[in-house]
């Protein structure tokens, strides 16, 4: 692909989070141009990626043959990271494979799947760590490996494994939203000692633009990427370097943690809101995000930095550069920093289904 003047890229996944940022490197110079499958093109966030130039909107959806046909053709390589909040673990399976497999069959040349963590394997199929979301991208992306290896010749294809991204820590509707308690920001969550591998979004971009950019040293890779480990007093500690003002982590218990109001509510719900409740498949909120921050606790995902600091080496290396680079950007932009906008009236949703509850659309 690297020869080529200019490829198009097919793009699943392309109005979320981290979806954003890679189309906003993948067309900042023009090399690529992008075709983004959304469920809905009069979005913001679509409306966000049409005014970045060389996009083009397709409405459709990933669970549906014809839409993914009708998005490969033309296009020489493909970034797909499914939604598996919106279908659930089962169904994610199922489309995940098929989206594979009919992208080589309309000629993708060069094909990126946005993974997770494979966490049941990892612990060694401890039954603590049973995270669905991240271990049904896994699954797959081993899978993808696997073919890989008979059908690079054909079409290659790369993982890009990312974590909990490091906005959450300050944003609403997340399993990790702070809170003002006595004038004080304040994280309750279940971590221990352990450390999170937090990732920055705006990193996302350079990432999955070098594996595109390079797909001979990219095709069978496994990029798995991060910020650092990052335990919960280091980030409560960095926002007041950053700030000068107090923050604090507060070590909980599971059970804790689950009997906070909004945790409680949601408890007992399906981990992918449109997964059947009454499928034995179906992962509860509780179960899938107590093995999501025992797999932290007990720091059992680990990260190849020297490698990332190679691919990408003006990457995002600790909570501190994070927590500087987000202050003076929302001042710049009129948002003011990151102390004003931690408050209760003033937290934004980073992911899309929190957007996506907020504007009574799912």
């Amino acid at each position: 692909m690297s020869s080529q003047n200019t490829s198009k890229i097919f793009i699943i996944g392309g109005t979320g989070a981290q979806g954003i940022p890679v189309i906003t490197s993948l067309v900042s110079d023009r090399k690529y141009s992008v075709r983004v499958l959304t469920r809905d093109s009069t979005s913001p966030r679509a409306k966000a990626l049409l005014a970045l130039g060389n996009v083009e909107l397709v409405e459709g959806t990933f669970a549906d043959e014809t839409d993914l046909r009708n998005g490969y053709r033309g296009c020489d390589g493909a970034f797909v990271n499914i939604d598996g909040f919106n279908c659930g673990e089962k169904n994610e399976t199922y489309w995940a494979i098929r989206v594979y497999e009919l992208a080589i069959e309309e000629g993708i040349k060069f094909f990126v799947y946005g993974n997770l963590d494979y966490s049941l394997k990892k612990s060694g199929y401890d039954r603590r760590f049973r995270t669905g979301h991240y271990d049904g991208k896994g699954r797959i992306g081993e899978w993808i490996l696997f073919q890989n290896t008979h059908n690079k010749s054909r079409m290659g294809a790369a993982l890009f494994t990312t974590g909990p991204y490091i906005e959450m820590a300050i944003s609403s509707r997340t399993i990790m939203t702070p809170t003002i308690e006595k004038g004080i920001v304040t994280w309750r969550v279940p971590l221990g000692t352990g450390s999170v591998n937090h990732v920055a979004l705006d990193d996302c971009g350079p990432y999955v633009r070098w594996l595109f950019d390079h797909p001979e040293r990219a095709s069978g890779m496994d990029l798995e990427v991060a910020i650092a480990p990052i335990p919960y007093a280091e980030l409560a500690a960095a926002f007041t370097k950053v700030t000068g003002h107090p923050a604090q982590y507060i070590d909980t218990s599971l059970e804790e943690y689950w009997n906070q109001p909004g945790n409680k509510m949601l408890a007992n719900s399906p981990a992918g809101y449109n997964a059947d409740p009454k499928d034995k498949s179906t992962m509860s909120f509780r179960d899938n995000f107590t093995g999501f921050w025992n797999s932290w606790k007990f720091e059992l995902l680990k990260r190849d930095y020297k490698l990332l600091d190679e691919i990408h080496p003006t990457r995002v290396k600790s909570a501190e550069e994070w927590f500087r680079r987000e202050d003076q950007r929302g001042r710049e932009k009129g948002l003011g920093g990151l102390w004003e906008r931690v408050q209760k009236d003033k937290l934004v949703p980073i992911l899309k289904i929190g957007e996506d509850l907020r504007r009574g659309k799912l």
